[in-house]
């Protein structure tokens, strides 16, 4: 049977492409690999792919995302290490970008805010395959820094 190599990319919609644009460049550290015209903008993470997010304007009118309503909850994007996530999780705190979330899913731990559009992201540092537990509770309590005021814990 034929099956899928992997997760290619995402779209997301946004109200303004240049503050979205930027917002995943300056938080994330992606790079813009391509344009068309004012309309949707292509970010990569990695070398060697075209894209990975492609941000889609709707213009500043455009309805944000529903919690309640059936669709993407949020999107996922992966670092090496439990010191890589720290670093991430200290540049969020520098920018003034509000954490949403603690996630320990004791497979993975990471963080959860919201882009400029009120789409969720998450940067999680997964561990190795040998360390996942394989009965218990997820929530395993290894997020090594303090819980900011109001984010949530997800197991």
């Amino acid at each position: 049977m034929a099956g899928v190599k992997g997760l290619g990319h995402v779209v997301l919609r946004v109200r303004e492409l240049e503050r979205s644009e930027s917002f995943y460049r300056d938080v994330l550290g992606m790079r813009v690999t391509a344009r068309l015209g004012r309309r949707m903008s292509f970010l990569a993470a990695r070398e060697g792919v075209s894209h990975e997010v492609a941000l889609l304007a709707l213009g500043p009118q455009a309805p944000g995302p529903d919690p309640q309503r059936v669709g993407l909850y949020h999107v996922a994007f992966q670092v090496d290490s439990l010191e890589e996530l720290e670093r991430f999780y200290a540049r969020l705190q520098a920018m003034g970008v509000p954490v949403v979330g603690i996630g320990d899913h004791g497979i993975s731990v990471g963080v959860y805010f919201l882009d400029p559009d009120g789409n969720e992201i998450e940067v999680f540092y997964e561990l190795p395959p040998e360390e996942w537990p394989r009965e218990g509770p997820l929530f395993a309590g290894r997020f090594p820094y303090p819980f900011p005021a109001g984010a949530e814990v997800r197991s």
